[in-house]
C-alpha cells in the first residue's frame, strides 16, 4: 500500500538465459555461489520471472474464468474451474507429456542393452565379443545420461507449471474475495480463505508432477510386459499380474484419501477460522480470562483434524510400503512360475533384465502411479473447493462491471419470491450529475429472515447535500450504506448511483504499515491535499505526539493507536480519495466531544460541502440546522429537516434516550483556540523499520530434529522405530542377495543338467546305433535328472571347474526361504510405516499444542508487533507442512538412505571395484547438496567381483539404481531440511516471552470473596509498550473508593485505554496498583482478570452459540442467562433466533449490529457481578437510546460496585462521583465534575464548553444536581 518508490530488484537471470543454460540450470549458479558464501537477504532476491508474475497469471486466469462463466450462463450450467485450468495450461501440460514419453522410452531401452551386457559375462558364451560388450556398457551409461538430461528439465518444467497453477488460482481467489457480497461473506470465513490460499492451492505443485503418470504407467506396463515375455514367456505376465494386483488397492486408497482430504480440509478450515478469531480477539480473551475455554475448543478442533490426517497418513504408509516389496514379490512370482513350469534355462541375463523392467514398473506403477492417483484425487478435491468459492455471490457492483465487460445490456438478477427483481445501475455515465437515487427500495440480508432490513425507501441525494441517517440500534442505517455500495442486493425497487464513491466503515480498518500508508491507501501523494486532509481530520496534534509522525508504523488493525486515532485515520483515508459521494458510517462516535465538533464542522460539513455526504451518526447535537435527515426504525424511513422531524411528533427521547437540547443559533460558540503546535515535517524524520519476522540463519540445527522426535515419543519408541526401518532394509537387501544366490544355484544346476545330458549322449553314442534313442536323449525326452540338491555332485564329476561353495539347498528350500523373506518384508514395512506415521502425528499434535499454549500465554506486545496474518501463517501453512509434507519427505529420506546403504553393501560384497565410482558419486552429490542447500534453505525460509553372471547382473543393476537414487535422495534430503524450517518456525513461537503466571502461588492467592469493597489505588504507576519507547502513563496517583463511579476523560491518545491495560496487567507496569489493598502485580492473572468485569471499546462476539458467548465455562443456568439478556433488552432478539441460546453466531458476531454486540458484553458483565467494572468507551458506537439503556442498567445493577468509565459522551459521566482528566499520560484533574467545572481555565471546563452552549448548560445542570444529591446523602 505504499505509494513511495519501491527499491528495484535485480532482473531475473532466466529472462535472458540461453536454451542450454536454461536446460542445465546454469543460470542459477551465481545465486548459489552467493548463497554458499553468506546468508541470503531479501535484497538478494531477483525480480519475478515475467511468465510467473501473479498479475500476468491472474489476468490470464480471470479472462478464461469470465469466458467460462459466459459459456455456463448460455448453457445454464455451473462454471467449471477444472475446464478453465485445462484451457489456460493444457497445451503446456501436453508438451511436457511428450517429453516424459521420450524419457520413459529411453528408460525402457536400458534393460535391453543391459541384458546384452550381462550375457557377455555368462560362462561359455561366444556370441558377444569384448568390443561389443564395451558398446553395450556405453549404451547403458548413455541411457542413464540421456534420462538425466531429459528427466530433470521435465521435472523443473512441471514444478514451474504447478507453481503457475498455484499462483494463478491464488490470484483468482484473492480477486474474488474482494468482490464477495455481504451475504456471501456470511457463508464463508477467513479461515476458509486462508486454508484455500495456504493449503489447497499447494496441491497443484505435486499433483501436476505426477499427473502424466496416470497414462504413462499403463502404457509402460504393456511395453515392459512384452519385452519380459521375450525373456521368460508367460511367467512375465504372471509377475506383472502380481504387480498390477496392487493397483486396485491403490485406487481404493486413492479414493479414500480423496474423501478424507475433503473432510480434513473442512476441519482445517474450522481450526484456522478459530485461530483467526482468537488472534483477532486476543485482548478481549485475555481480559475475560477465557484462554482455557478457547484452548479446549482448539484442542477439540485439532484432535478431529489430526484423526483424519492420521487415517490419510496410514493409507499413504500402506502405499509407500508397496515400494519396498512389490517389485521383489513380482520377481519372485515370475521366477517361481518359470522354474516350476519346467524351464531349466534360467540365466542371469533373463533374471536381471526382467529385474530392470520390474524396477521401471515399480517406480512407475507402485510409486508414481499411486502418487498420481492420490495427488490428482486431492487436487480435484481442492479444485472443487476453489470452484465452490468462485461460485459465491458477488456484489452488485462487481456484477455490473462484469456485465459491462461482456457488453451485456442487462444484469442477470436473482428474482424474489414474487418474481420481481431489484434493478441496480452503477454510474458509468460521466455526463450525469453525481447523485444517489433509491426508488421503493426493499432489502434484507437473508432469505430466511422474516423482516426486511429496509422497506419501501425513496431517497434522492445530489451534489452539495449532506444527508444524516439516524435511528436506534439495528434499524438498518449501515445496511443503507451497503445498499448504495451494492453490497446488499435489493429485493424490490431500484438504485441509481452516479459518481465515484468513498467509504469510511463503522469499525476502523487499518493494516500493518505507516499512518501515511493507511491514509494514502496506494494513491499517489498530493502533498497539499494530504496536508489539508490531515488538518481537517484533526490529526496534526497526533502526528506531533507519535514518535515518527505520520511515518510511525502501526500494528495490525492499528493496535498501537487509540480508538479515536483509528477512527480519524479511517475517515482521513476516505476523505483523501477524490470522490463524488462520501459514505461515512458513524465516524464521530469514537472521538471526544470537541474533536467530534471539529470533524463535523471543518471536514464533513465544511471540506466536503460541495460533495454528496451520507453520514450515519448518533450525535444529534450536530444536526439541528440540517435540511436533510433520514430517520430509520425497523427498516421504515421518515425524512425531512431536523426541525420538521421534531415537529412531526417524532419522539427524539426514544431515539436519543434524552431530550435534545435546542441549539441557540443566534449565539454561536467559538471553539476555544488552543495553542497551535507547529507541524512536524515528517518527510525529514527518520523512517522507522517495520518489525521483521524472526528468521533463523544457517543450517537447521540438530535441536530442531531432536525437538521433533522428542515430541513424537520417548527414546524407546524412537529406538524401536529405527530398528524397524533397519530391519526392513536388511530384509529387502537380503532378499535381493538371495535371489542372486538362487539364480546362480539354478544356473549351476542347469549346467549340471547339461553336463549330465552330454554324458548320456556320449554314452549312448558309444553303446548304440539307434538314431531314435540318440535323438530322444539329445532332445531331453524322458531323461531322468537328479534333484536340485544333488545336481552339483553330477556336475562335479563331469566339470571340475565348477565351484563347490554352494550350500546344499533344494529348490523347495529356496522357495520357502525367499517366501519367508518376502512375507517378513511385507509385515515389517507395514509395521514400520504405521509406527512412523503414529510418531509423526503425535509430534505434529504436540508441536501445535505447545505453540498454541505459548501464543495464548504471550504478552500483548507480541500481538502489537506481529500481524495476525504472520501469526496465522504458522498455524496454517507451517502446520500444514508439518502434518503432511514433512512426514512424506522424511520417510523418503530414511527409506532412500537405508536403501543406498543396502545397495552399497551389496555392491561391495559382489564387486568391490565398483565401490570406487560409487564413493566418487557419493562425494560429488554430497558436495552438491551442501552447495545447493545453503541457498535453498534461505530461499525456503523466505517462502535428500566374482565372474558369475548373476553377481555381475546384481552389481550392475544395483549400481545403475544408485545414480537416480542418489539424485532423488539428495533432493529429498534437501526437501526434508526445507520442511524442517516449518518445525523451526513453530518452535520459535513455542519459546516466546510469556506473561506472568495465570494462577497465584498458594501463599499469595487472594480469598475467594476478594475484592469485597472494590477500592482501587494507583501509586506511582508508569507504563510503556516497548522498552525503548517513552512512557505513555507517567507517575499516576489516584484512589477510587469503594462503590465510586469514576469517569475518565481526555483527548484521544491521552492514555485512557492504557490505564485499563495497566489495570488488567496486559502490559508490564512499574509502581503499585492495589485492589482492596492487594497488589495485583503479585497475584495470578486469572485471579485478577476474573474479578474485574469489562465492556470493551470494540465489542467482540465469537462464532459458536450465544450460550458460549455469554458463559464459555457453563457456570450459569439458563435462567441466569435469559435474565441477563432480559435486563439488556436482548431477550426478544435472541428468542427470535432459530435455536435461542444455542443459535450459532457468525464469525465476529456479524449477524448482530455493533450496538447489540455491546449489549451482549453488558450481559456478560451482569452475569459475572464483580465489584469492579470497566467501561472502555463502551457506548461510543451505539445510538443514544442504547447508550441510555447501558447507563441505566449500570446504575441499577452495579450500584454497589466501583465503576470506571472511559467516555467521549460527557453526559454519560456528568453524574459520576468523580472525573479523572488525563492528558499525555498524566493526571491533570481529579474530582467531582461539578467542582472541576468551577475552574474556567480547567481542561474539563473547556471540554464541556466545546459541546455548544445549550449542551454545556445541560451538562452543567446534571453535574450540579448530582453534587447536591451527593452532599445531601453525606
Amino acid at each position: 500500500m505504499d505509494s513511495g518508490v519501491k527499491k528495484a530488484r535485480k532482473p531475473n537471470p532466466r529472462e535472458n538465459a540461453f536454451p542450454l543454460s536454461a536446460a542445465t540450470f546454469c543460470y542459477t549458479i551465481p545465486m548459489f555461489i552467493q548463497g554458499f558464501k553468506r546468508d541470503l537477504e531479501e535484497s538478494d532476491l531477483t525480480e519475478t520471472y515475467s511468465k510467473h508474475k501473479s498479475d500476468y497469471l491472474g489476468n490470464k486466469m480471470e479472462s478464461y474464468w469470465k469466458a467460462e462463466e459466459e459459456r455456463a450462463c448460455r448453457k445454464q450450467k455451473k462454471p467449471s474451474l477444472q475446464r478453465v485450468l485445462i484451457k489456460a495450461f493444457g497445451w503446456e501440460l501436453m508438451f511436457y507429456g511428450i517429453v516424459l514419453f521420450l524419457s520413459e522410452a529411453i528408460r525402457i531401452a536400458q534393460p535391453i542393452v543391459l541384458g546384452q551386457l550381462i550375457s557377455f559375462y555368462t560362462p561359455g558364451q561366444q556370441e558377444i565379443t569384448q568390443e561389443e560388450a564395451y558398446y553395450y556398457a556405453a549404451g547403458v551409461v548413455l541411457c542413464s545420461l540421456m534420462n538425466i538430461l531429459i528427466a530433470h528439465p521435465y521435472m523443473m518444467g512441471m514444478l514451474h507449471l504447478g507453481m503457475k497453477l498455484r499462483v494463478a488460482c491464488c490470484s483468482l481467489i484473492y480477486r474474488k474475495s474482494l468482490k464477495l457480497s455481504k451475504t456471501a461473506l456470511r457463508d464463508t470465513t477467513a479461515g476458509q480463505v486462508v486454508n484455500l490460499l495456504s493449503n489447497d492451492v499447494n496441491r497443484f505443485d505435486v499433483a501436476v508432477l505426477f499427473a502424466h503418470q496416470l497414462w504413462v504407467g499403463p502404457i509402460e506396463t504393456v511395453v515392459c510386459t512384452y519385452f519380459m515375455y521375450l525373456q521368460v514367456g508367460i511367467a512375465a505376465a504372471v509377475g506383472v499380474l502380481a504387480l498390477i494386483m496392487f493397483i486396485p488397492i491403490q485406487f481404493y486408497f486413492g479414493r479414500q484419501i480423496s474423501k478424507l482430504r475433503m473432510r480434513t480440509a473442512l476441519r482445517t478450515d474450522e481450526r484456522v477460522r478459530l485461530m483467526n478469531e482468537i488472534i483477532s480477539g486476543i485482548q478481549v480473551i485475555k481480559m475475560y480470562a477465557w484462554e482455557k475455554s478457547f484452548a479446549k475448543l482448539v484442542h477439540t478442533a485439532r484432535r478431529l483434524e489430526i484423526n483424519l490426517i492420521r487415517k490419510t497418513s496410514f493409507m499413504r504408509g500402506v502405499i509407500l510400503s508397496f515400494i519396498m516389496f512389490s517389485t521383489r514379490l513380482s520377481i519372485f512370482v515370475s521366477i517361481l512360475y518359470y522354474v516350476l513350469s519346467g524351464n531349466t534355462d534360467i540365466t542371469a541375463e533373463k533374471v536381471f533384465v526382467i529385474t530392470s523392467f520390474y524396477n521401471i514398473l515399480r517406480q512407475t506403477m507402485t510409486v508414481f502411479f499411486p502418487q498420481g492417483i492420490s495427488q490428482v484425487a486431492e487436487a480435484k478435491v481442492s479444485i472443487r473447493r476453489l470452484n465452490q468459492f468462485m461460485l459465491y455471490d458477488e456484489t452488485q457492483l462487481a456484477k455490473a462491471i462484469k456485465a459491462k465487460d461482456f457488453h451485456e445490456k442487462q444484469n442477470a438478477k436473482p428474482e424474489d419470491k414474487n418474481g420481481k427483481a431489484g434493478e441496480q445501475s452503477y454510474g458509468g455515465d460521466t455526463t450525469k450529475e453525481p447523485c444517489v437515487v433509491l426508488t421503493n427500495a426493499t432489502a434484507k440480508w437473508s432469505d430466511g429472515s422474516m423482516d426486511n432490513t429496509l422497506t419501501d425507501l425513496n431517497l434522492k441525494v445530489t451534489s452539495g447535500q449532506l444527508l444524516a441517517v439516524i435511528g436506534p440500534v439495528g434499524s438498518g442505517k449501515t445496511s443503507l450504506l451497503h445498499v448504495i455500495l451494492q453490497e446488499l442486493p435489493l429485493l424490490e425497487g431500484s438504485l441509481e448511483v452516479y459518481g465515484k464513491i468513498s467509504y469510511a466503515s463503522q469499525e476502523p480498518w487499518l493494516f500493518a504499515g505507516t499512518v501515511r500508508q493507511n491514509i494514502l491507501f496506494g494513491l499517489p501523494l498530493d502533498k497539499a491535499r494530504y496536508k489539508t486532509v490531515v488538518k481537517k481530520c484533526s490529526l496534526e496534534r497526533d502526528f506531533n505526539l507519535l514518535p515518527y509522525g505520520d511515518k510511525t508504523i502501526v500494528g495490525d488493525r492499528g493496535v498501537s493507536l487509540s480508538g479515536g486515532q483509528r477512527a480519524r485515520i479511517n475517515l482521513a483515508r476516505a476523505v483523501y480519495k477524490e470522490a463524488d459521494i462520501y459514505l461515512l458510517d458513524d465516524p464521530l462516535s469514537a472521538v471526544d466531544t470537541h474533536v467530534g465538533r471539529e470533524l463535523f464542522e471543518n471536514c464533513i460539513s465544511g471540506y466536503l460541502k460541495e460533495k454528496i455526504v451520507i453520514l450515519v451518526t448518533h450525535q444529534l447535537q450536530y444536526l439541528h440546522n440540517l435540511e436533510h435527515v433520514l430517520y430509520l426504525e425497523n427498516g421504515y424511513p421518515k425524512q425531512g429537516s431536523f426541525r420538521e422531524l421534531k415537529e412531526s411528533g417524532l419522539n427524539f427521547a426514544k431515539v436519543t434516550g434524552e431530550e435534545v437540547a435546542e441549539e441557540k443559533t443566534d449565539e454561536p460558540i467559538e471553539l476555544k483556540k488552543q495553542k497551535s503546535i507547529e507541524s512536524v515535517d515528517s518527510d525529514k524524520m527518520e523512517t522507522p523499520r517495520p518489525v521483521e519476522e524472526q528468521k533463523s540463519t544457517g543450517s537447521v540445527g540438530a535441536y530442531v530434529y531432536k525437538s521433533y522426535f522428542r515430541a513424537g515419543g520417548n527414546c524407546c519408541i524412537i529406538l524401536i522405530f529405527f530398528v524397524l526401518f533397519i530391519s526392513a532394509q536388511l530384509l529387502a537387501s537380503g532378499s535381493d542377495y538371495f535371489i542372486t544366490y538362487w539364480v546362480n544355484l539354478e544356473q549351476k544346476a542347469g549346467e549340471a543338467q547339461q553336463a549330465s545330458l552330454n554324458a548320456s549322449i556320449a554314452e549312448a553314442t558309444k553303446s548304440t546305433n539307434n538314431t531314435d534313442e540318440f535323438m530322444a536323449i539329445k532332445d531331453n525326452k524322458n531323461v531322468s535328472l537328479p534333484p536340485l540338491k544333488h545336481r552339483h555332485h553330477v556336475s562335479d564329476r563331469n566339470d571340475t571347474s565348477i565351484s563347490h561353495d554352494f550350500w546344499d539347498l533344494s529348490r523347495e528350500t529356496c522357495i520357502y526361504v525367499y517366501s519367508g523373506l518376502i512375507g517378513l518384508l511385507i509385515l515389517m514395512t507395514l509395521v514400520r510405516s504405521f509406527t512412523f506415521f503414529t510418531i509423526c502425528m503425535r509430534a505434529s499434535m504436540r508441536l501445535h499444542d505447545k505453540m498454541f499454549e505459548s501464543i495464548t500465554r504471550t504478552t500483548m506486545r507480541f500481538f502489537n508487533t506481529n500481524s495476525a496474518g504472520r501469526i496465522l501463517n504458522r498455524f496454517s501453512k507451517d502446520m500444514g507442512s508439518i502434518d503432511e509434507l514433512l512426514p512424506a519427505a522424511m520417510i523418503d529420506c530414511l527409506q532412500i538412505g537405508l536403501a543406498l546403504l543396502g545397495i552399497i553393501v551389496v555392491v561391495a560384497v559382489v564387486s568391490p571395484w565398483l565401490m570406487v565410482p560409487t564413493c566418487t558419486i557419493g562425494i560429488i552429490f554430497y558436495l552438491m547438496r551442501i552447495f545447493y542447500l545453503r541457498t535453498s534453505r534461505n530461499v525456503k525460509r523466505l517462502e535428500g567381483v566374482k565372474r558369475f553372471g548373476g553377481n555381475v547382473g546384481l552389481a550392475i543393476t544395483q549400481a545403475i539404481g544408485l545414480t537416480g537414487m542418489f539424485q532423488w535422495g539428495m533432493r529429498q534430503s534437501t526437501e526434508l531440511e526445507n520442511q524442517m524450517t516449518s518445525v523451526e518456525r513453530v518452535l520459535e513461537y513455542s519459546s516466546i516471552e510469556h506473561e506472568p503466571p495465570l494462577e497465584s502461588s498458594p501463599e499469595k492467592k487472594p480469598l475467594d470473596m476478594w475484592p469485597e469493597d472494590g477500592k482501587v489505588e494507583f501509586r506511582h504507576v508508569y507504563l510503556r509498550y516497548f522498552p525503548d519507547d517513552p512512557y505513555v502513563l507517567k507517575d499516576l496517583n489516584f484512589t477510587i473508593l469503594p462503590r465510586e463511579k469514576v469517569g475518565i476523560v481526555g483527548r484521544t491518545g491521552a492514555g485512557k485505554s492504557s490505564l485499563i491495560n495497566a489495570l488488567f496487567q496486559l502490559t508490564e507496569t512499574s509502581g503499585e496498583i492495589l485492589i482492596d489493598e492487594v497488589n495485583i502485580c503479585n497475584i495470578g492473572l486469572h485471579d485478577l482478570r476474573t474479578k474485574i468485569s469489562i465492556i470493551p471499546q470494540e465489542p467482540v462476539l465469537f462464532s459458536g452459540t450465544m450460550r458460549k458467548n455469554l458463559d464459555p465455562f457453563d457456570e450459569y443456568s439458563d435462567a441466569d442467562l435469559w435474565k441477563a439478556l432480559e435486563e439488556v433488552e436482548l431477550k426478544e432478539a435472541v428468542d427470535d433466533l432459530a435455536a435461542g441460546l444455542n443459535s450459532k453466531m457468525s464469525e465476529g458476531g456479524s449477524n448482530f449490529s455493533v450496538g447489540q454486540r455491546q449489549l451482549v458484553c453488558l450481559a456478560r458483565a451482569i452475569l459475572r457481578n464483580n465489584k469492579v467494572l470497566v467501561l472502555d468507551e463502551a457506548t461510543a458506537n451505539v445510538d443514544p437510546q442504547t447508550d441510555a439503556l447501558i447507563q441505566h442498567t449500570i446504575r441499577k445493577k452495579f450500584k454497589n460496585c466501583s465503576v470506571l468509565t472511559i467516555a467521549h459522551r460527557l453526559h454519560t459521566i456528568m453524574d459520576s462521583d468523580k472525573v479523572l482528566v488525563m492528558d499525555a499520560g498524566t493526571m491533570k484533574e481529579f474530582g467531582h465534575p461539578y467542582m472541576l467545572l468551577q475552574d474556567p481555565k480547567g481542561i474539563f471546563f473547556g471540554m464541556v464548553e466545546q459541546t455548544g452552549r445549550a449542551m454545556a448548560d445541560a451538562l452543567f445542570r446534571v453535574a450540579k444536581n448530582s453534587y447536591e444529591k451527593l452532599s445531601l446523602e453525606q
